[in-house]
């Protein structure tokens, strides 16, 4: 029953075993191994993106910021949604690696910013002068951080509003694959012909140890990035564990496989914790994760018998049992039935 986040889940076996055998031998270091190509053409092939360039790194916080550290100058604003990971979850590093670009939110009330709030957000044109931050880039967190995903057409009309300023486009997508499967479109539908320029393609939440590709669909973004990561501090000289992790997740399509495993559960939690007449799902549960309000009480209840899960507004343990409390759950690709049901029989 552990909902806490997909974070905390394990690794899939074919993961864990690419490392092993990537232990054996001699093979050259810093992304010169033969994995690293392998990993790039899968990647073009996957996003049918020929020209795409891609670059390895260890965490979600990583690749959001190097990457946006190429799109981004130190004077511009980085437009993101008000609950986007950049804003809350990466302690300043975007800020810290562009040099100090400054992010710029956007109203988003379920986790996505509409056509509308992103053109209030950028000003009308000639509105910004050298007194003021600078149109830097836009960021899309894909699955968001309220478990909302963004539908190709509304990714496009976000990207139109942008490239018409010269902005770029820059996806987070650390649950991009929950995102894909929720959605049934192509891995290109949803990124580059969508207008998407840059993506942070997740594989840590679903499934590996801890690698997350930097995939540039324009290669001119990508002119700065080995040398921002090498300074950053976050090139892996034996990156060939990088490399396997990565080729392991993409071979078979293992990486959707692990994504609708984790979407199937979270499909069956909400499914019950709607039944419930005390429980109210506070935003869209698209992909794997929803947020609940439940009484204090029935919290108690469940934290008591084991379950594991973030209370967000409130302590469980003390206070009117009565009162309401907002809980996100979260489900990875090793939540099953079993899990799930044994979860919801605690409910009542």
């Amino acid at each position: 029953m552990h909902f806490a986040s997909d974070n905390a889940g394990p690794a899939h076996p074919s993961v864990i075993e690419a490392v092993a055998r990537a232990s054996d031998g001699y093979q050259r270091a810093y992304g010169a191994e033969a994995a690293m190509e392998r990993v790039q053409g899968r990647i073009r092939e996957i996003f049918e993106a020929p020209q795409a360039e891609v670059h390895l790194v260890a965490t979600g916080t990583a690749a959001n910021a190097l990457m946006l550290g190429c799109m981004a100058r130190p004077w511009d604003a980085v437009f993101c949604s008000e609950h986007a990971h950049v804003e809350h979850d990466e302690a300043n590093a975007p800020e810290f690696y562009t040099g100090g670009a400054k992010l710029s939110l956007v109203a988003a009330p379920d986790g996505r910013m509409t056509p509308e709030a992103l053109e209030r957000a950028l000003l009308p044109d000639g509105a910004r002068s050298f007194h003021n931050a600078q149109l830097g880039p836009l960021t899309l967190t894909q699955t968001t951080e309220t478990g909302a995903v963004y539908g190709a057409p509304e990714i496009a009309a976000l990207a139109e509003i942008a490239h018409a300023r010269g902005m770029k486009l820059h996806m987070d997508g650390a649950r991009f694959a929950n995102a894909l499967v929720a959605l049934g479109c192509s891995p290109a539908e949803m990124t580059w012909k969508a207008g998407v320029d840059a993506l942070a393609f997740g594989g840590t939440k679903n499934g590996c140890m801890g690698v997350e590709a930097a995939v540039f669909f324009d290669p001119a973004l990508a002119a700065e990035f080995a040398h921002r990561r090498k300074r950053g501090g976050h090139l892996f000289s034996k990156h060939r564990f990088l490399s396997a992790q990565m080729e392991a997740y993409l071979d078979a399509d293992l990486w959707r496989d692990l994504a609708a495993r984790a979407n199937a559960a979270c499909a069956r939690l909400v499914a019950g914790l709607r039944a419930h007449p005390e429980a109210e799902i506070v935003w869209p549960a698209d992909a794997n994760l929803v947020f609940v309000a439940l009484p204090r009480a029935v919290h108690r209840r469940l934290l008591e018998a084991g379950a594991d899960y973030h209370v967000m507004d409130g302590d469980p343990m003390q206070g009117a049992p009565e009162e309401r409390l907002t809980a996100r759950m979260v489900c990875d690709w090793s939540m099953d039935e079993d899990g799930v049901d044994r979860f919801l029989s605690l409910l009542g």
